[in-house]
């Protein structure tokens, strides 16, 4: 055991000295205060030329003997020119890259920290659900760092020609989720998603890729088989499809409905202002069958899940946009037709299967009625409507056999 030289530290001196800065020599100093006592190494930065102070933990952790090992080994790194606090930053920094990140952790991490700047409320789970979708399967448990141009490539080229606007949109949220994935140090290189001078070399612009040839919606005459088979499963996906059906509703306002929205005496859903893409208000006429749909899950009701009309299986979580394209696209017997898309369905029977007015339909669809037209109308034809939506209802379940509209 080596002796304790004069001016140094004993043993019991470092568990037993008082309140203040007790030196050891050679830069290493012990700090006592009321509630701890832990070791510090000051020293002369040969990088910066200043004085700094490095701490090496607390007693009950590191010993005097520990203490004077690492002071030790900061001092030949000072004699080598380095600076010992600037190394152990690099060797934490270096520790940080190594834990594995997959890519969708990032994800989930990025989306949050950018959530509070956005000002639609529904864009964390659009981003969430549109890489569930097309991303994740391919490259989400992939360490981040790890991801190159040919994993990109693989996940954008399914719908790069079929869907080309929702496929610019991922390789848009791709790229923001690599760039902040670099500027926290978990990968390094160029973004292989960066669109300027990278992927633009591979893919056609999507404003100059032709239309596809199939339909996103399913043709109004085609409704009630889609709807029959919806109806034949136990699924809530598939009644959340047919509710948006026979309300022509967008698929998030109907999947976050909630029970104090609906009146089933006066036959009303009231979409606020709050939830409404056009930031108005909307009153649905609810026809027969919509009602009927809510009578079926209503006795799902579980507090557990809020006050949510068709809980996900998350509590407090609308069912996911994913499961209810799921639905569809197996009622439909095609991926090629979408949830939006069965308001354009709505919107072709009312112009080629009915006489009602052209504003009737718009202001079903919530769209807002501009103009002349729309500066002198005050109502909103919700009578006008209600009778409308029970025809298309009626529409839905026959596919115009036997209807009497």
């Amino acid at each position: 055991m080596p002796r304790v030289r004069p001016g140094r530290l004993t043993a019991r001196q470092a568990q037993t000295a008082k309140p203040g800065a007790h030196g050891d020599g050679g830069g290493l100093w012990l700090i006592v205060r009321e509630s701890s006592r832990s070791w510090e190494f000051r020293f002369r930065s040969p990088v910066t030329g200043r004085d700094r102070a490095m701490g090496l933990g607390p007693t009950y952790d590191v010993g005097l003997a520990a203490a004077r090992e690492a002071a030790q080994k900061a001092r030949e790194l000072i004699r080598s020119g380095g600076d010992p606090l600037e190394d152990r930053h690099r060797e934490r920094a270096q520790a940080r890259r190594e834990v594995v990140r997959t890519f969708e952790s990032v994800a989930d991490r990025y989306i949050d920290l950018q959530a509070p700047g956005w000002r639609d409320q529904r864009r964390p789970e659009i981003w969430r659900s549109s890489l569930r979708m097309y991303v994740y399967e391919s490259f989400g448990r992939a360490p981040v760092a790890a991801i190159t141009t040919d994993d990109v490539i693989s996940a954008l080229s399914p719908v790069w020609q079929t869907v080309p606007t929702t496929a610019s949109r991922i390789q848009g949220r791709i790229e923001r989720i690599l760039d902040y994935a670099r500027a926290q140090g978990w990968r390094e290189g160029e973004n292989p998603a960066r669109w300027k001078g990278h992927l633009s070399a591979i893919f056609a612009p999507p404003t100059k890729i032709s239309k596809v040839k199939h339909r996103a919606a399913i043709d109004h005459k085609d409704i009630a088989r889609a709807m029959a088979a919806l109806a034949a499963s136990q699924g809530l996906a598939a009644k959340v499809v047919r509710f948006v059906a026979l309300t022509a509703a967008r698929s998030n306002e109907a999947r976050s409905a909630t029970w104090a929205e609906i009146d089933l005496n006066a036959r009303v859903w009231t979409i606020p202002a709050s939830r409404a893409k056009t930031g108005k208000e909307h009153r649905v006429p609810l026809s027969e069958g919509a009602v009927a749909i809510l009578q079926e899950v209503r006795p799902l009701r579980d507090e557990k899940q809020g006050d949510l009309v068709f809980p996900g299986q998350r509590a407090g979580k609308p069912l996911s946009d994913v499961a209810v394209s799921k639905a569809l696209h197996i009622a439909a017997g095609t991926k090629d037709v979408t949830v939006h898309g069965l308001r354009s369905t709505f919107r072709d029977w009312a112009s080629e299967e009915t006489g009602y007015p052209r504003e009737a339909a718009e202001m079903a669809l919530a769209h807002v009625v501009g103009g002349v037209e729309g500066a002198y109308r005050r109502g909103d034809l919700f009578e006008k409507r209600r009778e409308m939506m029970g025809a298309w209802a009626q529409w839905c379940a026959t596919g115009g056999r036997g209807e009497g509209q």
